[in-house]
């Protein structure tokens, strides 16, 4: 089943002489539970796709259908509404809110949605990544995976369609970037759960079930076989 479709995705800025062309017509598609890296250097456009996957940004020409969704031929407050409902976002510097513990954080996007979530999810979703005794702790109480990881717990609550995964490892060093990933891949097994991550690093792309490269705005490779 196709979670995610995107049509002939474009994004420009500037025109005449001073014109970039950051994305140029990328066309893929992601079936419901599959992994997806996409690699590329700085530069290469990967960080803008993903920006336009989840409706942070708007595309100069082009389609993205997520669940069947033509996410913009929506209106700005149906977009943000259903952005919070459909996809989970998981940014490298982590974006939790100092003053909100772990679970008040891991609790915001259902809090912003009047949604309540069950104990048994909560207290899923907590032990999966490894929190139980840092809820109640601030963010600058955590370690860095600490605070990954509750990024990544705030991200999977609401049981979105797609996880957007944007440098998750980043800010990390290798041995936390290997124990994020190994989580990844834990709820998307577990949970069926579609991730796309956006990645400059081989060696963890290499854990992805599907790897697209991406150079200049384009793909320049898209296999489900790993990297040798």
């Amino acid at each position: 089943m196709e979670i995610l479709k995107v049509e002939n995705l474009t994004k420009t800025y500037g025109k005449g002489l001073n014109k970039v062309v950051a994305l140029d017509n990328v066309s893929f598609s992601v079936k419901k539970s599959e992994f997806v890296a996409i690699v590329g250097a700085s530069g290469s456009g990967k960080s803008t796709l993903m920006h336009l996957i989840g409706g942070v940004d708007k595309p100069t020409s082009g389609k993205v259908y997520i669940d069947g969704v033509d996410i913009y031929n929506m209106s700005m407050d149906s977009l943000c509404i259903f952005r919070r409902r459909q996809v989970g976002l998981i940014y490298q510097f982590y974006n939790l809110i100092p003053i909100l513990t772990v679970k008040e954080n891991i609790l915001l996007p259902s809090s912003l949605d009047n949604k309540e979530i069950k104990k048994e999810r909560l207290d899923e979703v907590i032990n999966l990544l490894g929190l139980k005794t840092r809820v109640n702790h601030l963010p600058n109480e955590l370690s860095g995976g600490e605070q990954q990881r509750a990024a990544i717990a705030r991200a999977l609550i609401n049981n979105p369609a797609l996880v957007l995964a944007d440098e998750p490892t980043g800010n990390l060093d290798s041995k936390a970037s290997f124990e994020i990933m190994n989580i990844l891949k834990t709820t998307n097994k577990k949970y069926k759960q579609t991730i796309i991550m956006i990645t400059h690093n081989l060696e963890l792309a290499k854990m992805a079930d599907r790897v697209i490269k991406i150079n200049d705005g384009r793909i320049i490779e898209d296999t489900n076989e790993s990297f040798e």
